[in-house]
């Protein structure tokens, strides 16, 4: 195999990962289910469903953490579902910084 096939393969590999991140959606919660956030595979906030019962004036404080906690927690399975997808792409091929 020569290095523009190489090229060729890897190119099409990143665009079809680009469109199954794209087309991902993870959820995550906080607060046992009282905060849930959706985000794409782009890492981009899709909705976040908030639980009548955690607003109050009193206590904001919570709520905002609760929405963070739920937000990195979504993130962060973006990250573990774009290493798993890499990982089946490149049949265990670890790539220093991407694994």
């Amino acid at each position: 195999m020569n290095i523009q096939q190489m090229m060729k393969q890897a190119q099409q590999m990143q665009e079809r990962l680009q469109k199954q991140m794209a087309e991902l959606r993870i959820e995550a919660s906080s607060g046992g289910g009282m905060v849930t956030v959706v985000v794409n595979g782009a890492k981009q906030v899709q909705s976040i469903t908030i639980d009548p019962e955690v607003v109050s004036k009193d206590d904001v404080e919570m709520l905002q953490d609760l929405i963070v906690a739920a937000i990195n927690d979504a993130q962060r399975k973006v990250d573990d579902e774009l290493a798993n997808q890499m990982g089946g792409m490149m049949g265990g091929l670890r790539i220093p910084g991407l694994s």
